[in-house]
């Protein structure tokens, strides 16, 4: 009885900011117009400010003007500053907070900036957000009946000159606010530990004897800790062991691949799944209705929004727009000015509109993540729905997979090689080969027109992992956990050679 007003009272709570969500679904241009301004006069009397004369800044388009585009490393001097003490340097409270965070093929990390403000209407607001969107559209929920499960990378924090850096899960676990703690599992004792093997044991005995009714984190690394579940438990799916659970709250990586998986361990029309879209620089997206991928863009979190068209990306002609400007369907680059001090910061992943009002999102892949070395121009949403596709073709099932080109030499064409780990292989491993790149050709038109008769592709070459490859590597690289994460898509040949290296040790 307690547990069912505590769920009423929750709920209640959550939902009322609605409205509020309301106002930016329906006004969504006159929102970012007026954090536009309300960032600029923060920011006025920074060091950045001042550099490029905020203050006299009225408009957009002075500002786009003005103020150039940043990369990590174009900005990572005013980072370093405001890291070794320095106070305000592009953001006028003190930053105490910086995420530590690394691509998936550069070694050298990134300190992103977290400040107070970004941790409160943010982080925590999308996380309360989240919750709200989901009890509206479904409220016979009794999703405070029961617990969270979380599944963060996180890691111990770092003090140096005065400031705290670590994985934003653990800054976030850290600094969490008490109904947040005592509706999750595991204790933030469990999850804020470094050893990722020791931490999956601790979680583990945790876990199995909670009522855990919703879940968050990354696809490929639930996946990892459910497969331990059910095989030390011995059930035959989840629900056996958490009848009560009814929703998985995922992002980092696209769900398709995953999606049969989860289905197969929550074998439930009554389960849903809710798409998120975080990272280190901000939380930008949130699905908003039931049984629909598409993500409502965030507009009140203390981010400003433009977008740079793919089509131009990296060109003399290079087009950055504002949100009021963008287009349906078409790839653009994000580029963010936060609440953390960031500024016209290009973050690296690419989106498309699949609505303008509201305005709602799909991830199509990263800037650098993708494949054009013979005029293909292959996106992960290509090659991710194409996988799922082909899969449930075959009723197989896949763990991880990463591409990379196959370059022309002498007379021969070029083509795309494909490493997959399968949690069941195909028994026809060519046929299904034949299948994807069939698939991927009906999914895109350049790489359909690159393989018409083999004129310039000849047809994708397929190579099976070996069993736990993938995550041999990523424990090699110290990239267990949280949001690391496989690059699916290389314009080089680097990370496929070092994968196809250790299949062939293993091997022999």
């Amino acid at each position: 009885m307690a547990f069912t007003i505590i769920n009423s009272i929750a709920s209640w709570i959550l939902k009322k900011r609605i409205h509020q969500i309301d106002m930016f679904r329906t006004n969504p241009n006159q929102v970012q117009h007026e954090l536009f301004l309300q960032l600029i006069k923060s920011n006025q009397n920074t060091i950045l400010g001042k550099q490029y004369d905020y203050a006299s800044i009225k408009s957009y388009e002075t500002f786009a003007s003005r103020v150039p585009i940043f990369k990590y490393e174009e900005f990572e001097p005013y980072i370093e500053r405001s890291r070794k003490g320095e106070s305000n340097i592009f953001w006028p409270e003190p930053i105490r907070f910086f995420a530590k965070s690394s691509g998936t093929t550069n070694a050298k990390s990134k300190f992103i900036p977290v400040s107070q403000q970004a941790l409160e209407d943010c982080h925590y607001k999308a996380a309360k957000d989240l919750l709200c969107l989901y009890l509206n559209n479904n409220p016979e929920s009794q999703l405070f009946t029961g617990k969270g499960l979380r599944l963060g990378g996180s890691k111990e924090l770092y003090k140096e000159h005065n400031t705290i850096f670590g994985d934003l899960s653990a800054i976030l676990i850290d600094n969490m606010p008490f109904w947040a703690e005592i509706s999750s599992t595991p204790s933030n004792r469990t999850s804020l530990m470094s050893e990722w093997e020791t931490k999956m044991e601790a979680i583990i005995k945790e876990v199995r004897n909670q009522n855990v009714t919703s879940i968050a984190g990354v696809p490929s690394w639930m996946l990892v800790l459910f497969n331990r579940i059910i095989k030390e438990t011995g059930k035959d799916n989840l629900l056996e062991l958490w009848p009560n659970a009814e929703v998985y709250f995922h992002g980092g990586v696209s769900f398709d691949p995953y999606r049969k998986q989860y289905q197969n361990l929550f074998p439930s029309d009554r389960m849903k799944y809710y798409e998120i879209y975080n990272a280190s620089e901000g939380f930008f997206a949130i699905q908003d209705q039931n049984d629909c991928n598409e993500l409502l863009l965030m507009l009140d979190y203390g981010i400003y929004y433009e977008f740079i068209a793919m089509d131009t990306y990296g060109t003399s002609n290079q087009k950055i727009v504002p949100l009021s400007m963008v287009e349906l369907n078409k790839n653009y680059a994000m580029v963010i000015t936060t609440n953390a001090g960031l500024v016209r910061y290009e973050i690296g992943d690419t989106i498309r509109f699949t609505n303008l009002l509201p305005y709602r999102i799909k991830i199509t892949g990263r800037t650098k993540h993708f494949i054009n070395v013979f005029g293909e121009e292959l996106m992960i949403e290509n090659t991710d729905r194409a996988i799922a596709k082909t899969c449930q073709e075959f009723n197989v099932s896949v763990l991880e997979y990463t591409v990379g080109p196959i370059f022309m030499a002498s007379r021969e064409n070029g083509a795309h090689q494909w490493l997959i780990e399968f949690e069941r292989k195909p028994e026809d491993l060519a046929l299904f080969a034949k299948v994807l790149d069939e698939n991927l050709q009906q999914l895109n038109s350049d790489y359909e027109a690159k393989r018409a008769n083999n004129m310039t592709l000849n047809p994708l070459v397929l190579t099976a992992a070996r069993t736990n490859l993938f995550y041999d590597w990523l424990k090699k690289q110290d990239k267990l956990g949280g949001q690391h994460k496989i690059p699916r898509l290389s314009n080089e040949r680097k990370i496929l050679e070092e994968l196809l290296k250790m299949q062939e040790l293993y091997m022999v």
